[in-house]
């Protein structure tokens, strides 16, 4: 039986409780097996996914000799996973964000069965995501779809990050967000109807939120690296030159790749180039070199250390 079988396939499962902790770990102990080849992933998100990064994992895939890696994506600007999934509800910059050659219809794809990973992520305010879109709901309905047509498909649930600005603090949100609201909330919920149906989890996580805080944590604690003074640095500017506090620049771009890499690939980012091109092929914004190095230490410490990530201790 499958996890999402216990209420049908893609139906509600009205009134279960979330599983606890102890529970969620329990479907955890066991690491997935390393894929012994390159995957074929599709991108379901919003602009925090972007069309750089992306492309950015297909380049450190192919820098290890993983030149199959494929991707496609569908996105959005801020969208809730509910507004793909449902077709009366708009996708709000959906022209802007899928006029490249990476778009393809998210339902149509997973029903292909042509991916053998599928990654998403949920909007940001994440809180009103889960108060007001049913964020669980459809996280395990694009989890059912997936599965229903690939049964062998690596699912994973991309854990971002809030405003710098945030009135809670920035670096606090990245602590408290995983175990509140990404695993707590949407995995416990999603997940619930399985707790009779262990051992496997359905989705994994891309924990870039928590790489990011750990990253920061380091760079900041040494008075920054060449390139890079602090958390700031990682984001993008506005036309005016102010600073975006929520869009990521192309090297925090690449950190959130190497995430993604190590995650779907269990491989240690050590040494991957750090010069690439963005989507459209012209050359990326590239961290220096000991920035590069300190991200990549960081992406694989913390992807290792999460049992929710399907990696383990691989080496």
């Amino acid at each position: 039986m499958s996890l999402l079988s216990a209420c049908g396939l893609l139906g509600r499962c009205d009134g279960a409780e979330p599983l606890d902790d102890a529970a969620r770990a329990a479907l955890y102990q066991v690491p997935l097996p390393a894929p012994d080849d390159a995957l074929s992933v599709f991108h379901l998100g919003h602009s925090l996914v972007g069309r750089d990064m992306p492309g950015m994992v297909q380049q450190l895939a192919q820098a290890v000799g993983l030149d199959a890696h494929r991707y496609d994506s569908q996105l959005g600007w801020g969208t809730p996973l509910r507004a793909h999934w449902e077709p009366d509800v708009a996708i709000n910059g959906f022209a802007q964000e899928n006029d490249h050659p990476r778009y393809r219809d998210a339902a149509e794809a997973l029903r292909s069965g042509e991916y053998n990973a599928f990654v998403m992520t949920e909007m940001v305010e994440l809180r009103d995501a889960i108060a007001h879109h049913d964020s669980a709901e459809y996280l395990r309905r694009w989890a059912g779809l997936a599965r229903e047509h690939q049964p062998d498909v690596r699912i994973y649930l991309y854990e971002t990050w809030h405003y710098l600005d945030d009135p809670a603090g920035w670096l606090n949100r990245l602590d408290t967000d995983p175990g509140a609201l990404w695993e707590g909330e949407l995995l416990a919920r999603a997940l619930a109807a399985a707790a009779a149906d262990p051992p496997a989890p359905l989705i994994h996580v891309i924990p870039a939120g928590r790489v990011m805080a750990a990253f920061v944590r380091a760079l900041e604690g040494q008075g920054g690296l060449r390139g890079m003074a602090d958390r700031s640095d990682l984001f993008a500017r506005m036309p005016d030159g102010s600073l975006d506090p929520i869009h990521i620049n192309d090297v925090g771009a690449y950190l959130v790749a190497l995430t993604h890499y190590a995650v779907l690939y269990h491989r240690d980012p050590l040494g991957l180039p750090h010069a690439l091109r963005r989507a459209d092929g012209t050359l990326a914004d590239a961290p220096s070199a000991p920035v590069a190095a300190l991200m990549q230490q960081v992406v694989w410490d913390v992807v290792t250390s999460l049992p929710v990530t399907g990696v383990g201790d691989a080496q």
